[in-house]
């Protein structure tokens, strides 16, 4: 047997949707089911939360490495010491 045939599912189609619906009915009974189902919207939302805010940081970061710092005419001024003759 070829260990990749093990892994290599394939796409779920209908009769396979109908069936895993039909086991979770019965794993988790019709009274657990609506609690199943809003925990996992509400992990699903976490994670494209998560998903979001870390490719805006990445993005930021890639534009802050891209960009060439442009130094502002008040920064390239530098003062001048007051020297006393003492």
């Amino acid at each position: 047997m070829n260990p990749t045939s093990i892994l290599a599912i394939g796409p779920l189609g209908t009769p396979e949707m109908i069936i895993i619906g039909v086991l979770i009915l019965v794993l988790f009974g019709a009274k657990k089911l609506p609690t199943f189902a809003r925990s996992l919207g509400k992990s699903m939302g976490e994670f494209k939360k998560a998903r979001t805010e870390f490719e805006q940081e990445l993005q930021n970061a890639q534009e802050e490495a891209v960009q060439p710092k442009i130094q502002s005419p008040q920064e390239k001024r530098q003062p001048v010491a007051n020297v006393e003759d003492s």
